[in-house]
């Protein structure tokens, strides 16, 4: 079949926003997406009183932190935490261009999934812009392990996430999801999954100052008896792997380019994504930038090797 690519880059028509509250420091925090043009990638605002406010472009060399959640710029100063489901979001619906407002440092858990995120993205509508869009190909395997746990990135013809997890819980034990990804199977397969965490743990991550936000209403949470105790139960039987694929995705959209290849985890976290992708960017000889140059009908696209954008992490 070949791989079924767009060839153009995207953003946002209009603006769109929403408010909630942060899952680690219980705030209420207020985004709106804005258009953007060809070539800015993803980019934070951090707005502050009289309407300006400190850039953070989403990117891997940007990350500050992946304790919990993925975090951009400085712990201990300015910073956006927690922009995992929200960069899924627009990896899933394949947004290249958009401008985030946000008026907290850090972004709304809402229901603990994307969902709410895609629909903001549809409220505002998706336009396509003139410029090709650019794709991280990966042409050799590259791995990384910490203990028992390890990630990698193999050549594929396609984009496709299989990610498994291993639990001691019985209420999670061991769950793979894999599938290729577009947008469909995106809002299908892995959108409405939620984060989630167990209530033996809540003392200790308050005490730590996270987790002052979640909820029953925001998280899957795991009882003392090893049952979920959430009223509605789960959304898909293996909604707890599902949403670790979510997390990769989101961590992996700091790329700054949509990748064509396969990247497999087992046991990982935001950690080891974010150290798969630094592993990945960092070996010259393991991908190339690349983009469509002619379609004919009834074909797959043809790809041709170009040069990276300015504002792509490798340049930096």
């Amino acid at each position: 079949m070949g791989i079924v690519l767009h060839d153009h880059q995207t953003t946002v028509k209009t603006r769109a926003s929403l408010t909630g509250t942060g899952v680690h420091s219980g705030k209420e925090v207020s985004i709106s997406f804005l258009p953007a043009d060809a070539d800015t990638g993803i980019v934070f605002q951090l707005l502050n009183g009289d309407g300006q406010g400190r850039e953070f472009r989403a990117l891997f060399s940007e990350i500050g932190a992946t304790d919990l959640c993925t975090m951009l710029g400085d712990p201990s100063g300015e910073h956006i935490a927690t922009v995992e489901h929200i960069m899924a979001a627009l990896f899933g619906l394949g947004i290249d261009n958009v401008v985030i407002e946000i008026d907290g440092h850090e972004v709304p858990i809402l229901d603990g999934s994307a969902m709410a995120f895609v629909e903001a993205i549809d409220q505002a509508g998706i336009e396509v812009l003139a410029v090709k869009r650019r794709y991280i190909r990966v042409v050799k395997p590259v791995r990384i392990e910490n203990g028992a746990s390890w990630a990698e990135f193999r050549p594929y013809d396609g984009t496709r996430f299989e990610v498994e997890i291993d639990f001691e819980s019985p209420a999670i034990g061991r769950q793979l999801f894999a599938s290729d990804i577009n947008a469909d199977i995106f809002r299908r397969d892995i959108a409405r999954a939620r984060t989630f965490g167990f209530m033996k743990d809540v003392e200790r991550l308050w005490a730590a100052g996270y987790a002052l936000g979640s909820s029953l209403e925001n998280s899957v949470v795991i009882g003392d008896d090893n049952r979920v105790i959430n009223m509605g139960g789960l959304r898909y039987p293996n909604e707890f792997v599902r949403h670790k694929t979510l997390d990769a995705m989101g961590d992996l959209a700091l790329a700054g380019a949509r990748f064509i290849g396969c990247f497999r985890s087992y046991r990982g976290g935001h950690r080891l994504n974010a150290a798969a992708l630094r592993r990945l960017l960092s070996d010259r000889t393991a991908f190339e930038i690349v983009e469509t140059t002619r379609r004919e009908r009834g074909r797959a696209a043809e790809m041709n090797a170009v040069n990276a954008p300015l504002y792509a992490p490798w340049m930096i």
